[in-house]
């Protein structure tokens, strides 16, 4: 494994990590604790450290599910990250929720269910403008790294790739950006990685496989189940997309390497990104996903060489 350090806030962060939305079981398939502790336990063992998770994976789910997990491990082993500002109802149904009193109430929950005194990157969940313009909200848990709650804040921004909320990062005192940035859509290249490298703001990259689409499993013309969240993606736009995809595996990817391995390693090679959070259902993807690392540079700004 190898690792960088996320931006300015001196976390040495593996640059594979595990995503865990699919632990809500909004990817078509309900996880028990046993898969989570295999997956965990396997990305541990690889030298993955970052887990990313958020409150609306499920209501708190997936966080219980880590927390579950961290209670029997040890906790200061990982860089946990996880989300605020929605509320989950049902499959794919949330509200938003970003009162400074609101706030303060999911992160007590998010503390509880992931088992832990403190959240090492608490990331605003895709804000919209007036969620994030929300100066009470950015006092409240200002207060809440003061008391040790919260190490470092993040954002997590919305798929329009927001560049006013990451220009005013270093203003409310956050410290990395969340993005979606694959080999399908590099919209962050044309200006928030720019901003993020002026600020020296650390970069997760989610969705690094375009979910699922860069992984080299499935071919134009597929059909996910109906309580998988790709269902619900438009069937032309996805059906592009895996044509895309197939076109880069035939041109880009070197014959009889894995194409995911080779999706993540590509994402890796900007020199603004820390991490990349893809998801794995089972202990044999996150193998694959951690074997990324053997294709990435150690020459990167970020790199951790001490």
């Amino acid at each position: 494994m190898k690792y960088r350090r996320l931006g300015k806030t001196n976390m040495k962060v593996s640059v594979i990590g595990v995503g865990t939305w699919q632990f809500g079981g909004e990817w078509g398939k309900d996880f028990t604790q046993k898969e989570v502790d295999e997956i965990l336990d396997k990305a541990m063992e690889l030298g993955i450290n970052l887990i990313d998770t958020a409150e609306c994976y499920g209501d708190h789910l997936s966080e219980s599910l880590i927390g579950d997990y961290l209670r029997r491990r040890r906790r200061e082993d990982w860089i946990v990250a996880t989300k605020f500002g929605h509320r989950f109802h049902s499959h794919l149904d949330r509200t938003t929720h970003c009162s400074a009193d609101e706030v303060l109430k999911q992160l007590d929950l998010s503390l509880k269910a992931l088992n832990t005194d403190y959240i090492d990157l608490y990331q605003s969940h895709s804000p919209s403008d007036e969620c994030f313009d929300n100066d009470d909200m950015w006092k409240v848990l200002d207060k809440q790294m003061q008391a040790g709650k919260i190490r470092h804040l993040g954002i997590s921004i919305a798929k329009n790739n927001n560049i006013g909320q990451t220009d005013a990062a270093s203003k409310v005192k956050a410290e990395a950006i969340q993005v979606v940035y694959n080999r399908l859509d590099r919209n962050p290249e044309d200006q928030v990685f720019a901003s993020c490298e002026r600020q020296q703001l650390g970069v997760l990259a989610r969705v690094p496989l375009a979910s699922g689409y860069l992984s080299g499993k499935y071919k134009p013309g597929a059909v996910f189940a109906a309580n998988d969240v790709r269902s619900r993606h438009d069937a032309e736009q996805t059906n592009e997309k895996l044509e895309m995809a197939e076109q880069i595996r035939r041109n880009e990817v070197p014959q009889g390497m894995n194409m995911a391995q080779w999706a993540l390693a590509w994402c890796l090679k900007h020199p603004a990104v820390t991490s990349v959070i893809p998801g794995c259902k089972d202990a044999a993807q996150a193998e694959s996903n951690a074997a990324a690392a053997e294709y990435v540079s150690d020459s990167h700004p970020q790199a951790w060489n001490e």
